[in-house]
């Protein structure tokens, strides 16, 4: 598989990978496919779409927990706030396929991680979550590790149980992206000797980087999932909006998975 296809899986399953409340078994194992449609990266007009495997994977652990949200240790929890660790990814993009990157180095992918601080409300059957994570960002390339930065995306989530039909569970999310100089520079930051008559050389500076709105919906059909999300990125009034490596300033990634659950433990999750 490609690598690109690789990390597109990884950010796949940092969305669609199910939670279930109450009393489940302690894990669950299965195997789906995907579609996926996404840019390049945010504020490209340039996308891919995708088609793959995956796996899907549930863990209740006590202090590990695999859920549709993230994978989190965790450190803390309260009545309504714990703390935890928070996960990201983005895919890589080559340079020479991709007209507003063409002659520069190109973008490996992306691993985020970091502490995250979460307070949750639940009122007329809608569980409301704001959610403080604060992620060290690395490049990868499977040669190197390097780091290129820090970005912030405080969100607030509503989940709702049995909507708009009973087992379907929808979520909405929303919040900004900040990050600081050595991210927005990673992304969008020219350089003199990158510059071309049609690319100005482009000095990156930190700060706010766009506003984002999720919506996912998921379902589960005895021993079959199936799940779907659709993101949009606006990116008016961004640190980077006068960067010419941004095309749109607004820009969307959209998926979908079915997956089949062959597996699960005999012990129930704590």
């Amino acid at each position: 598989m490609h690598r690109l296809q690789k990390a597109v899986v990884l950010c796949w399953l940092a969305v669609t990978i199910q939670a279930v409340a109450g009393q489940e078994p302690l894990w669950e194992l299965g195997l789906g496919v995907a579609g996926l449609s996404m840019p390049d990266y945010r504020g490209s007009d340039e996308r891919g779409g995708y088609v793959f495997p995956f796996p899907y994977v549930v863990y209740r652990g006590t202090f590990l927990q695999i859920d549709r949200e993230k994978v989190r240790g965790l450190f803390y929890t309260g009545e309504r706030s714990e703390w935890d660790i928070s996960l990201g990814a983005t895919v890589p993009v080559r340079s020479e396929d991709n007209s507003a990157r063409k002659g520069m180095s190109d973008l490996d992918p992306t691993v985020e991680i970091g502490p995250q601080w979460s307070y949750k409300l639940i009122r007329n059957g809608k569980e409301m979550t704001l959610r403080l994570p604060v992620r060290r960002v690395f490049a990868v390339d499977f040669h190197n590790f390097r780091d290129v930065g820090t970005v912030v995306t405080p969100t607030l989530a509503v989940d709702w149980q049995d909507e708009p039909w009973r087992g379907w569970k929808p979520s909405v999310s929303t919040g900004p992206v900040f990050g600081d100089r050595d991210y927005v520079r990673y992304f969008y930051g020219v350089a003199a000797d990158e510059a071309t008559p049609t690319r100005a050389a482009w000095k990156a500076q930190g700060g706010y980087g766009g506003w984002q709105l999720t919506a996912t919906l998921t379902k589960r059909f005895h021993d079959f999932w199936i799940g779907g999300f659709l993101r949009g990125d606006y990116l008016e009034e961004s640190v980077f909006e006068d960067s010419p490596l941004v095309r749109r300033e607004f820009s969307w990634m959209g998926g979908f998975g079915v997956a089949w659950v062959f597996a699960q433990s005999d012990e129930d999750a704590p």
